[in-house]
């Protein structure tokens, strides 16, 4: 298993997964367990996503674009969560998203240096068979 914990996009990720974790604890009970858990479970998974990726030799990229789709799944819950009033203030939601854009700018560099290395440009997520 390849070393990922020198990766700046997984050390913003386990950086915005701890913050999300004390920031959920502050959510009223209903939140807490319904938004909170969502946010919870966006936020570990663009680690496992991230570790993924940096495992594989052959479909990394099919990974990323996975994670791409996480992180805009982040951003949409947060939103939820912002316009709900679930976040205590505005600041501690302003730091989270721009905690996750970040992550999601980390990520497109990403893929962009793939596709470089490829040497065929930026690709379009891959099609996937349904």
């Amino acid at each position: 298993m390849a070393y990922y914990e020198h990766l700046l996009i997984y050390q913003k990720a386990l950086a915005l997964c701890v913050y999300l974790e004390k920031v959920v604890c502050h959510f009223s009970r209903y939140h807490k367990y319904n938004a909170g858990a969502d946010l919870r479970k966006l936020s570990r998974r663009n680690i496992r996503l991230i570790i993924k990726a940096n495992s594989l030799l052959t479909g990394r990229e099919e990974t990323l674009w996975e994670l791409r789709e996480n992180i805009e799944e982040l951003k949409v819950c947060m939103r939820i969560c912002k316009e709900v009033g679930t976040f205590r203030n505005l600041n501690s939601f302003l730091y989270a998203m721009e905690e996750v854009i970040v992550l999601a700018r980390q990520n497109e560099a990403w893929l962009k240096s793939l596709n470089n290395k490829a040497g065929s440009g930026y690709h379009p997520p891959p099609k996937k068979n349904s």
